[in-house]
């Protein structure tokens, strides 16, 4: 699978190293979060990646719901269960949890539509921040610290109506950002489409951290930064 390069398999245990885990964010999902790159002080695995080695593991079924317990970190060793339970826990090796999983309905294994339903969910994940994120700072006059921007996953969940679909194209419907002090809950609603059709919906929820009165240069310098790492990576 297309996977492979980005996660270390040894039985029912799967590592990501701080190369593997950067690379996949910045060429398979498009995201330049400095919390992936290579020797980041708080480095962590992206989620998009630990949702996709679940779903290369298990199967995509019409019903998931992940819950982010923990970030991951270099070489974290996480044990894969090997049974097919509705509800498991990804943990490491000293049983501390970093991801909780409930699934239900039919599944599918075939490696085609896991491929398609990951790399589509991931680019939309990649357009995040730019698109979505920043706007909404905006609107309420807050940024994240531009020096550490904490951005994390809390959890995401998907409901598909069939799994007769060959590509899948996912569209933001609703967004809400919710402020607490120096955190802001993110939750973002989104359809789900194979050409004209309508085949599920889903939902994400983000924590952003450290939270402060938005400083508009500091705001643009810092989307300039990500769009330049994103088009040296392009190129």
């Amino acid at each position: 699978m297309f996977l492979s390069p980005y996660f270390n398999k040894t039985n029912q245990v799967i590592s990501v190293s701080q190369t593997q885990a950067s690379s996949f964010a910045k060429h398979v999902a498009q995201d330049f979060n400095p919390i992936h790159d290579v020797n980041a002080k708080r480095f962590c695995v992206p989620g998009d990646l630990l949702f996709a080695l679940t779903l290369a593991e298990y199967g995509l079924s019409q019903t998931m719901t992940f819950k982010f317990e923990g970030m991951v970190g270099d070489h974290v060793p996480l044990v894969f269960p090997k049974h097919e339970a509705q509800d498991f826990n990804i943990c490491d090796e000293k049983d501390k949890c970093y991801l909780s999983v409930h699934r239900s309905g039919e599944t599918t294994r075939c490696l085609t539509q896991t491929e398609a339903f990951i790399r589509s969910y991931v680019a939309f994940s990649g357009l995040n921040f730019i698109h979505v994120l920043v706007p909404m700072m905006r609107e309420q006059g807050v940024m994240v610290n531009p020096a550490r921007p904490l951005i994390i996953y809390e959890s995401m969940s998907i409901d598909l109506h069939t799994l007769v679909f060959s590509d899948v194209r996912l569209s933001l419907v609703e967004k809400e950002l919710h402020i607490d002090g120096k955190r802001g809950d993110v939750t973002l609603k989104f359809e789900l489409h194979c050409g004209e059709q309508l085949i599920g919906t889903g939902e994400k929820t983000l924590v952003l951290s450290g939270l402060r009165a938005i400083d508009e240069e500091q705001m643009q310098l810092m989307c300039d930064q990500y769009e330049g790492l994103k088009l040296a990576v392009s190129a």
